[in-house]
């Protein structure tokens, strides 16, 4: 069910995007990704077994949010990718904070709510932490390694169009990279050993290259939808 379960979320999680991007344009992705930092800062406290690996949710969320900045970067600018970028890190900060203060309530004698919430949050400040630095760096990473491959290849070949799944898929998977260790030595280090952690961390990457794989024909379709 776990494997059912990641695989629709996400294909949800793409189709999201590009529907974003069709109705509200640029503005539309700028939503997207605020919406997948919340999200995703939330699943990532959450670890699952599928395909015979440990993983931490938010993996589909943090792949859209990628597939997001790639549009950005492709159909409108530079500048215009770096924004979403800097609105993401902006959206996650302003959730570690309120997930912070909600903790020093003190809730009703009725209320229902508030002990799941701390016992979800009280624990997640470093995790939270790490997901932003992790977010941050792998996102600008991304956008300067997108735009440096599409620079190279239009070198090469004289065609500003060609070789969108190089520039996709190349600049995708190393920022994953990043994103993955730092995330994971951020958060879950002296909490798992050190042979955990790399597993852990390595079984994530994995997820991430098929993630970062399947967003190809989506950002495919993104350009058509922008023409």
């Amino acid at each position: 069910m776990n494997e059912l379960l990641i695989l629709f979320t996400l294909f949800v999680s793409f189709g999201m995007t590009l529907l974003f991007y069709r109705l509200f344009s640029k503005v539309g992705l700028y939503a997207w990704i605020c919406i997948c930092a919340i999200l995703a800062n939330i699943e990532v406290t959450v670890l699952v077994n599928a395909f015979g690996m440990t993983q931490t949710l938010g993996n589909a969320l943090f792949a859209s949010s990628f597939l997001a900045t790639d549009i950005l970067s492709e159909l409108c600018s530079k500048e215009d990718a770096e924004r979403g970028v800097k609105i993401g890190i902006a959206t996650s900060a302003a959730f570690i904070l309120f997930s912070v203060i909600w903790q020093f309530y003190t809730p009703a004698e009725n209320d229902w709510a508030y002990n799941s919430i701390k016992t979800l949050f009280t624990n997640t400040p470093r995790i939270l932490i790490a997901s932003l630095a992790a977010y941050a760096v792998s996102e600008f990473v991304d956008v300067k390694l997108y735009h440096f491959i599409w620079n190279k290849t239009e070198q090469k070949s004289g065609n500003r169009k060609s070789f969108l799944w190089l520039r996709n898929n190349g600049a995708t998977l190393i920022a994953q990279f990043v994103n993955i260790v730092i995330f994971n030595f951020g958060a879950f280090a002296w909490v798992y050993g050190l042979m955990e952690l790399v597993s852990i961390t390595t079984m994530c990457y994995v997820i991430y290259i098929f993630t970062s794989l399947l967003d190809t024909p989506f950002i495919y379709l993104a350009r058509k939808i922008g023409k």
